[in-house]
């Protein structure tokens, strides 16, 4: 019988996780201006690092949320002024099975020096790009 408390106990830790998980996504949701979007924590293992995530526009930065994560702030910030695309590829070699087909892999460089790869669908790189080309009145830009 202990055995059977302790299963269920593990179940309902584990339904209680995976409901945290949903509800921040919700909330991150809900403020607007999200899009799907991976981003390459590790560079070591060519086509690996990957992490999906969400990615959240405010007026002068990108936001990233890692999607599986009880944290409620982002984990990269990613400014407008400093951010330039270098270079976008479609997915190669084992990122075509980390991704879904239609996605696009984007270098951007100007963050603390050290270039970012995201990776997002298309239509949320059309959007992605115009968010980066425009600016709030008054803001500065660079590159």
């Amino acid at each position: 019988m202990a055995v059977l408390e302790g299963i269920g106990v593990v179940v309902l830790a584990m339904l209680a996780g995976l409901l945290i998980i949903f509800t921040r996504r919700e909330i991150i949701s809900r403020q607007g201006g999200t899009i799907d979007m991976n981003l390459r924590l590790s560079t070591f293992v060519p086509g690996r690092g990957w992490a999906p995530g969400l990615g959240r526009f405010t007026d002068h930065e990108l936001r990233w949320y890692r999607l599986f994560s009880f944290g409620v702030r982002p984990r990269r910030v990613l400014p407008r002024h400093a951010l330039k695309v270098d270079a976008r590829r479609a997915p190669l070699g084992p990122e075509r099975l980390a991704m879904p087909d239609g996605w696009v892999v984007v270098r951007c460089s100007g963050v603390r020096d050290h270039p970012v790869e995201l990776a997002l669908a298309e239509s949320a790189l059309m959007g992605f790009l115009s968010w980066l080309e425009s600016a709030p009145p008054g803001a500065v830009r660079h590159g």
